[in-house]
């Protein structure tokens, strides 16, 4: 399953927003810097799509806002 994110680092809450089937925009408290957004993404969306962070792959887009994110279910 392919889905395609924005990311908000930086902001007060955790939250995930879903916009349709394929589209989220996901709010992290990290900074972006050193991968810390990226594993605190991951992080969340296993928690949003009940699974392990090991399925969670970013497949484009690492120092972007906007990535592509695969998850194996």
């Amino acid at each position: 399953m392919n889905i395609y994110i924005k990311v908000k680092p930086k902001s007060r809450t955790e939250m995930v927003e879903k916009i349709d089937e394929s589209h989220f925009i996901i709010c992290t408290q990290k900074i972006p810097e050193k991968g810390k957004a990226n594993n605190d993404v991951i992080r969340i969306l296993a928690k949003y799509f009940h699974t392990s962070p090991s399925r969670v792959v970013i497949t484009s887009g690492f120092t972007s806002r906007t990535k592509t994110v695969t998850i194996v279910i």
